[in-house]
């Protein structure tokens, strides 16, 4: 199949590198406090079984030195609002900054809206509207959250959630299962799966078209070799989410983790591990932990030295190089860090392994693996790209 894909271009959303750590450590705390415990497996019911009507589609993406945003619109004639893609919530919603512009399409559920992230909030009232992530990717009466209130969303409008659709549950007032963005592409006959790609190019500029979303199939020309899937994981909480198992290991033999269950989650910054895996790994680096910017920080000779962290998902090692580690140091200043500084992006969760989220492989990961979001068959796909072994940073 063909892929279209429509460039996007975002805000910057850039934070200190202490409200990045303590941002995603909530976010952590938030997954294995289980305060919505839904399981990953998107309900049958939400499917309408009708036949595809149109390829693969493709919708770039920007990365805004924190995390990825996309333009989206709302309405007809619609609105454009910069939204975070997040794959850790499931709910789309608009109103953080820019208000929401009621149009011809725009209809009142009567229900209430309310979700908790961890690191922010939000609630308001549901509508249904029409939802443009591209002119190819057009979604009659999504449910969208309109925020009357919102906290943590500054320079943002909301939030583009691809997460599991039963994460839905218990946000809206009806108790009704919301169907994704991606479900209702699927249901409404414009994509060819209940399945997201998801392709990032390691950073040079803090805002800057790097991405790709790729809403029903794999953008094949984004990867090298195969897309290893593995099963969401039976471990809760990790379960609830785009969960997978995975071993990690520093260098040739410091293991840090085995059979630990996790997720994978673009709506986190960092590479976050428990606290016991994180004391192993600042040991083997011999880093330090950097006071201005909360992260661990290393010299240039350090990282001459520094080793290699080897995932292994699905039966297949992912290798994550000494460069992908590091912050991209032309972004030093997002994080209000030394220019020159050279700071990890792995960081601590902050509870030990063993609590059913070991590990959240954020975008710092993500933007060296091709990475697929299986609703249809309840898997995460990876693989390598061009970019896997970039010197960047």
């Amino acid at each position: 199949m063909s892929i279209s894909a429509v460039p996007f271009v975002a805000r910057v959303v850039g934070r200190q590198g202490r409200e990045i750590l303590a941002r995603d450590q909530a976010r952590a705390q938030k997954i294995i406090a289980g305060v919505r415990p839904h399981g990953p497996l998107a309900v049958r019911e939400l499917r309408s079984g009708t036949a595809p009507t149109s390829s693969d589609a493709g919708v770039d993406v920007t990365d805004a030195g924190v995390t990825y945003t996309a333009a989206v619109g709302v309405g007809s004639p619609a609105t454009t609002y910069t939204l975070l893609i997040d794959t850790g919530s499931s709910n789309t919603w608009v109103g953080a900054d820019q208000k929401y512009v009621k149009t011809s399409t725009s209809k009142s559920t009567g229900d209430s809206v309310n979700v908790s992230y961890g690191s922010g909030s939000f609630s308001g009232s549901e509508f249904t509207d029409t939802v443009a992530l591209s002119d190819e990717l057009v979604i009659q009466g999504q449910s969208i959250g309109v925020a009357s209130t919102a906290q943590g969303f500054n320079g943002v409008d909301g939030i583009l959630g691809v997460g599991p659709v039963d994460l839905t549950q218990g946000t809206v007032s009806s108790n009704q299962l919301i169907p994704t963005v991606t479900d209702n592409l699927f249901s409404q006959g414009t994509i060819a799966s209940d399945s997201l790609g998801i392709f990032y190019e390691p950073s040079t500029e803090a805002s800057e078209v790097n991405g790709e979303l790729t809403f029903g199939g794999i953008d094949e020309s984004k990867i090298t070799g195969d897309i290893t899937f593995t099963p969401i994981t039976s471990t809760s909480p990790a379960s609830n989410y785009w969960g997978i198992n995975q071993d990690l290991t520093y260098g040739e033999g410091t293991s840090l983790l085995s059979g630990s269950a996790g997720i994978v989650d673009t709506g986190t910054t960092l590479l976050m591990i428990a606290t016991d895996a994180f004391q192993k790994y600042q040991k083997a680096t011999g880093a330090t932990l950097d006071q201005t910017t909360g992260l661990l920080k290393i010299t240039a000779a350090q990282l001459d030295n520094l080793q290699s962290l080897f995932f292994n998902i699905g039966g297949t090692t992912f290798e994550l190089t000494a460069n992908a580690q590091i912050w991209p140091r032309a972004l030093n200043s997002t994080l209000g860090g030394e220019a020159n500084g050279i700071y990890l992006i792995v960081a601590d969760l902050g509870s030990p392994s063993g609590q059913g989220l070991d590990f959240i492989d954020g975008f710092g990961f993500l933007q060296r693996f091709y990475s697929v979001f299986d609703t249809g068959n309840a898997q995460v796909g990876l693989a390598t790209t061009p970019f896997t072994d970039a010197t960047t940073n």
